[in-house]
């Protein structure tokens, strides 16, 4: 499916747009059931439990206050104008006099086709975290040294890549290695986690030798956003416009739809749950008019939002994962902000984000970031990564003319 909205032709990807949501609209009231089911059995547990609500039962066991999930939304809501500006850039990019929702993966830039093997990627992954200083690069250097990654396609293994391992054992990696920059970004993303558990389980006793899905996702991110930093200066140095555009239009995309897209999801989340608590019905149509509404607010003033997108709330499967999607939102918010600090500020960043790394669940996620230097029981990360995003943009700007 997203190979089709990725095409050059638009007919192709209005095809597939409306193909897709045709056949979810055809079971809409049997797929209204169902998440109303599992949204029921959520608010059921709350209030058997004594919560206040299913979004107090949910962020509980994490020690998660709510208004970590509010401020999500509250911020991302108040900054919509940056997610417009870059719908419009990516308007005047495709070269379109308007833009359908079957438009927003089709890439803004040409493909900037790189042949990158994996010693190369290696390599840049290893200058891109020099940031990180010494004690965090020699485990790196063991991680590819002591064959912690298992790199290449073979027959039988499992497609994907990921970071694994138990407590007395290296944090595994395993990739199906392509020559391409996606797989280089692949790497130092799984490095990211395998990192996290190994000075994790380094520094903690097995109890605490974990760490929670809240934040699982930054030291991943946070690798990314360096190894972009470094690229960009790289193809700066040497000129290379149309790689420096394809790489911020690859940032960029990221904030959309893991920053933009998933707290909208987490929104419509919490509106199922809420109607449900109020004790009203939750019907395909109920749930399509309120998720139409939030694509209208969130695309709406550079999109035209079709209506068969309403339906979309149907083939997300995350919506019964209760309250999940948000820490998609917050992940990157933490890490973009943190690989702010570690760039502007140096050393003392890179200390307070070590702490953060060796901590594993010895105290609750919000504390642990805290330490690092980013307080998500406030807007101010959520904020601080809106407006990398707002430089990325001004930068795409400047590149396209």
């Amino acid at each position: 499916y997203i190979k089709f909205l990725e095409s050059e032709k638009r007919d192709v990807r209005e095809t597939a747009f409306k193909a897709m949501h045709g056949e979810y609209s055809k079971w809409r009231n049997t797929l209204a059931a169902s998440l109303s089911g599992a949204v029921k059995a959520h608010v059921f547990d709350a209030r058997v439990r004594k919560y206040p609500s299913a979004l107090h039962a949910a962020l509980s066991p994490d020690e998660i206050p709510t208004e970590v999930y509010t401020n999500l939304v509250g911020a991302v809501r108040e900054r919509l104008p940056v997610l417009h500006r870059y719908l419009k850039l990516r308007k005047k990019l495709l070269g379109l006099d308007d833009l359908q929702m079957w438009d927003l993966y089709v890439p803004m830039v040409p493909g900037v086709e790189r042949d990158v093997s994996y010693d190369e990627a290696q390599k840049w992954v290893s200058q891109s975290l020099q940031p990180m200083g010494e004690g965090y690069n020699r485990v790196l250097d063991k991680a590819f040294g002591s064959r912690w990654i298992d790199v290449m396609e073979n027959e039988g293994k499992t497609s994907g890549a990921f970071s694994n391992g138990a407590y007395t054992t290296p944090p595994y990696i395993l990739m199906n290695w392509q020559d391409n920059l996606n797989n280089a970004f692949t790497l130092t993303h799984e490095l990211g986690h395998s990192l996290h558990s190994y000075f994790t389980r380094e520094n903690q006793p097995y109890v605490y030798s974990h760490y929670t899905i809240f934040v699982a996702e930054v030291a991943s991110t946070l690798n990314e956003a360096l190894l972009t930093h470094y690229l960009q200066e790289q193809a700066k140095a040497e000129g290379d416009r149309a790689l420096q555009l394809y790489l911020l239009n690859s940032y960029a995309e990221r904030f959309r739809t893991t920053l933009y897209r998933q707290t909208m999801f987490a929104e419509f989340e919490l509106h199922v749950h809420q109607t449900v608590e109020r004790g009203e019905a939750l019907t395909a149509e109920g749930m399509s008019e309120y998720y139409l509404g939030l694509n209208k607010d969130f695309y709406g003033a550079q999109v035209n939002v079709d209506d068969c997108v309403a339906i979309e709330w149907a083939r997300i499967p995350h919506f019964y994962y209760d309250f999940y999607v948000y820490q998609y939102a917050t992940g990157i918010s933490a890490a973009a902000a943190l690989a702010q600090q570690i760039l502007q500020e140096g050393a003392p960043a890179v200390e307070r984000y070590l702490g953060f790394l060796r901590g594993g669940s010895s105290d609750n996620s919000i504390n642990l970031l805290k330490g690092a230097g980013v307080d998500m029981t406030t807007p101010q990360p959520v904020h601080q990564a809106l407006d990398v995003f707002n430089g990325i943009i001004a930068e795409m700007e400047e590149l396209a003319g």
